[in-house]
């Protein structure tokens, strides 16, 4: 067994570091293709939850795509999202070379579940890479926001200490929509 995890690992780092650089490399010929990818032209007009944290935003994508499960059975999956949670369900190995300490499941822990206004979601073992939960309705829609450090705007209580870097203010927006009767979900994320 410890030989097959260490091959995945290789896997996820090759596979996404490949994915990474290829973004990096492709970028201002396709950033208009990614910051949208999967979703409708009225997913990306329409205001999502959320939208008002970030009012001028100077960044920001629209992403959606179709789960064939309902609403019931993916908002679990979001409810444990961080690290030292659920991970991101994303590439491991690739989060884990810059010292993110990410540990996806594959499995819904019910220690996760109870998520509320004002919790804490980290995205690092870094006290300044985390997002605060800021309104949710289960099955409906996650609101976080993050931040980065001082500038011109007040720092959040997301962050306990700022750093010397400048400040920076993001939403992280997870909306779901039941389609096809109930039976799947359209999951749009936006962030800003």
């Amino acid at each position: 067994m410890p030989g097959q995890a260490r091959w995945k690992a290789l896997r996820e780092i090759v596979v996404g570091g490949v994915l990474a650089v290829a973004t990096v490399v492709a970028s201002p010929l396709l950033r208009r293709w990614y910051n949208r990818w999967g979703t409708t032209d009225d997913e990306l007009a329409r205001p999502l939850p959320g939208d008002e944290l970030v009012e001028e935003p100077k960044l920001g994508y629209t992403r959606a795509i179709a789960i064939e499960a309902p609403p019931e059975r993916v908002w679990p999956w979001l409810a444990q999202i961080g690290q030292g949670r659920g991970g991101f369900y994303s590439f491991d190995a690739l989060e884990n070379l810059v010292g993110c300490n990410i540990h996806s499941v594959d499995r819904i822990l019910p220690e996760h579940q109870n998520l509320v206004v004002g919790d804490i979601v980290r995205s690092g073992k870094d006290q300044h890479i985390r997002w605060m939960v800021m309104d949710l309705d289960p099955l409906h829609h996650l609101i976080l926001q993050g931040a980065g450090t001082p500038a011109n705007v007040a720092v959040p209580d997301v962050v306990d200490e700022v750093p010397d870097r400048g400040y920076a203010a993001s939403t992280w927006q997870w909306v779901l929509e039941p389609i096809a009767g109930g039976r799947h979900t359209r999951v749009i994320v936006r962030q800003r």
